[in-house]
């Protein structure tokens, strides 16, 4: 097989038929636009929790770690006994974390 052609065709400069190149002429300059853009702010959305497994520094038990909830300690040991009990294993709270006995992936 030989080899493929290195070179790439050069773009046109410019469009043979322009058909707006009049129209700037026919309307005048725009009118100024305001003077500072205004910032449309974005609710924020739901934060988003970061789902671990680990084997280490558990005595050799297997743990699953949900970090990054952003949730008070009172909604923190809420969602923890509600976990427990749709999942059936232990767990604790553990700073912001909750920690879940086992492979709860």
């Amino acid at each position: 097989m030989s080899k493929r052609d290195s070179k790439k065709p050069e773009p046109a400069a410019a469009p043979f038929h322009n058909p707006f190149a009049g129209l700037g002429e026919k309307l005048g300059p725009l009118p100024p636009g305001p003077s500072t853009p205004t910032r449309i702010e974005k609710p924020a959305g739901p934060s988003r929790a970061v789902i671990r497994f680990e084997r280490k520094g558990h005595g050799g038990k297997e743990v699953t770690r949900v970090e990054k909830l952003d949730l008070p300690a009172p909604e923190l040991e809420r969602w923890l006994r509600e976990l427990k009990g749709a999942l059936g294993c232990g767990g604790t709270v553990d700073g912001e974390d909750l920690v879940l006995q086992g492979d709860q992936r």
